[in-house]
């Protein structure tokens, strides 16, 4: 019991700023075992920016309740995953050969195509997530937070992990066994129950198809899948689920 704790725990030190013990470690074994929990962290990190949401609607217009969740998230994460996604823009943005695409994705710094790409990316999930009713937005922050990490990890699965990003803090988990598979999928996939709205569900579709359009891009120009690509994933799976709810609470 207390392994499987060291296990999970393993998951929040690396993927938020939760305080953990000091007996969790950076252990490489514990962080690739800790996969099987990065949708439970997904449970955690959205259900800080539901609360956050849930608490300040009462204070202030719904967008700027919107915004204080977003927020919330991105500090409770450290910015982790939107540090990828600009990373990833700004390396296939300005990169030609598998070289210079995993070169500039090693920089620190944020070019424009990574400044562009995060912008519209979190404008896109501002504006989507204020076209939803406010009864049925914490939860649909804890279903796109989970299930999109459920998503993204698959990548560790179905994908090589291309050793690119060794001057970078960045941990990667690099496999996973069945039984952290379907735990994943568990975690990421059951708070969908809680959403108010039976054809969520078909939110899936969509994001299955970005996952595998995205799978395809990264095999195609890098050989694999490094940190950055799972981090962009996730973001981009998130923003594809509010997308998805707003059609289907629009026209269904």
């Amino acid at each position: 019991m207390k392994r499987e704790l060291q296990v999970f725990l393993t998951a929040v030190m690396f993927f938020t700023k939760i305080p953990c013990p000091q007996w969790v470690d950076h252990s490489p074994e514990f962080l690739n075992e800790s996969a099987r929990y990065f949708s439970l962290v997904g449970i955690i990190v959205g259900s800080v920016g539901a609360a956050v949401f849930w608490g300040f609607n009462f204070l202030f217009p719904q967008t700027i309740a919107v915004l204080l969740s977003m927020l919330a998230t991105i500090w409770v994460t450290g910015a982790f995953h939107e540090d990828g996604l600009a990373d990833m823009f700004d390396g296939f943005g300005g990169g030609w050969t598998q070289e210079q695409i995993l070169s500039i994705m090693k920089d620190s710094r944020i070019g424009t195509f990574g400044v562009a790409g995060l912008t519209g990316i979190l404008a896109l999930k501002f504006l989507s997530l204020n076209e939803l009713p406010p009864l049925a937005i914490p939860f649909l922050l804890i279903a796109g937070h989970a299930a999109s990490r459920f998503f993204a990890t698959t990548l560790i699965m179905t994908h090589d992990y291309v050793r690119g990003e060794p001057s970078k803090a960045k941990p990667v988990a690099q496999k996973m066994s069945p039984f952290s598979i379907i735990l994943s999928a568990v975690f990421g996939l059951l708070p969908l129950f809680l959403i108010p709205h039976s054809w969520i569900w078909l939110s899936l579709i969509p994001m299955i198809s970005v996952l595998a359009y995205l799978g395809w891009f990264f095999n195609k120009w890098i050989g694999g899948h490094t940190g950055d690509c799972s981090g962009a994933t996730q973001q981009l799976l998130e923003v594809t689920f509010y997308l998805s709810a707003v059609i289907i609470w629009t026209f269904i």
